[in-house]
């Protein structure tokens, strides 16, 4: 669609790359060409867009094969516009001068005249043509039938028309015939399957067969290798009772001697420990007699002189020494509480004694 504004009663058009615009005024042709852009009067101008880029026209029609079934098929064809001056005088490509859009419907004017042509020559072609042999090279047939007819049809040069590729995507048939059709296929694969399992359990089973001789062979040799071990471990097994028992008679032999060596020598440390324990004790008991003998005669010494001493002191002194030892075996006397009546008693004595 082309774009198209509007400035003070003046109209100015802008066109695509891919659109071929033709502008008459008065019966004469002004612009005629792919990407113009100009302005015009609205009410004077008759403006035409013929779009020249390649389209794509998708089509779906069904068919009926030479044994009466029906399919469809699915194809698409690539034309493009190759004369707009021809398709714009036999089509309506006229545009809306305000608004740019087409009056008419010009490109499903070309989608039904190229599906119309495109269906009859394929109904042609499928219309002699047996089911079997449409469904393995219909599609190549079709194709080629509805290109060549294409091609060979006077009404689209004549209309500007260019055909640049045939394809057809799908030939089917009905779903009820379809699944006919695939049950055949389906059971030889299936058979296929079924005897690629047997083979597979075929060989399964032999190679099976060929791991359980395996197995035998190796538990036989196994067995074998078992009762060299066995016999090598009895002969280890003596071997080693014998040296353990010359070993255990070379130790009770050492243990005897060391026995025998220990007694010696705690019998010679117990006659030596009695000997010093004898001498130390006579040594003690020499000691200890010499000791009280010295003590003693230290006491009769200390004795006689005390005897001698106080033979020698006054009957006062003896008195004062003896106050005096008897005040030091007293106990500690802190506090004396002296009463009226014993203070006035000795203070009576100590009068009388002054008074003598």
């Amino acid at each position: 669609m082309a774009d198209i504004t509007r400035r003070l009663g003046w109209r100015h058009l802008r066109g695509a790359p891919t659109a071929h615009i033709r502008h008459h005024r008065g019966g004469k042709l002004l612009h005629d060409g792919p990407g113009l852009s100009f302005w015009f009067r609205a009410l004077t101008a008759a403006l035409s867009e013929v779009p020249v880029d390649d389209r794509e026209l998708a089509m779906t029609f069904h068919a009926r094969t030479s044994d009466f079934q029906d399919v469809s098929v699915q194809a698409t064809v690539t034309y493009r516009i190759s004369d707009p001056a021809v398709a714009a005088t036999r089509l309506d490509f006229s545009i809306d001068p305000d608004t740019g859009a087409w009056r008419g419907t010009p490109l499903e004017q070309l989608g039904t005249l190229l599906t119309e042509t495109a269906q009859q020559h394929a109904l042609d072609v499928l219309a002699r043509t047996p089911l079997s042999a449409a469904l393995v090279d219909g599609v190549t047939a079709v194709r080629e039938r509805i290109a060549a007819g294409l091609a060979r049809e006077p009404r689209l040069p004549a209309t500007g028309i260019e055909v640049v590729a045939v394809r057809v995507m799908a030939l089917r048939p009905e779903p009820e015939v379809e699944r006919a059709l695939r049950t055949p296929a389906r059971e030889q694969i299936q058979q296929e399957a079924d005897r690629a399992t047997y083979e597979r359990r075929a060989v399964a089973v032999e190679r099976e067969r060929t791991i359980a001789e395996n197995e035998l062979a190796s538990q036989i040799e196994l067995a074998r290798r078992e009762e060299q071990l066995v016999d090598q471990r009895g002969t280890n097994a003596r071997r080693e009772a014998e040296e353990h028992a010359a070993a255990d008679a070379v130790r009770a032999e050492a243990e005897a001697a060391r026995t025998v060596r220990l007694a010696q020598a705690e019998a010679a440390r117990t006659v030596r420990l009695a000997e010093a324990e004898a001498t130390r004790s006579v040594r003690l008991a020499r000691a200890e007699a010499e000791g009280a003998r010295e003590v003693g005669e230290a006491r009769a010494q200390a004795q006689a002189a005390w005897l001698r001493v106080h033979g020698e002191v006054d009957v006062a002194t003896l008195h004062a020494l003896t106050g005096t030892r008897l005040a030091e075996n007293l106990p500690r006397i802190d506090s004396v509480t002296v009463s009226p009546d014993v203070l006035t008693g000795l203070l009576a004595r100590l009068g009388i004694q002054d008074q003598s």
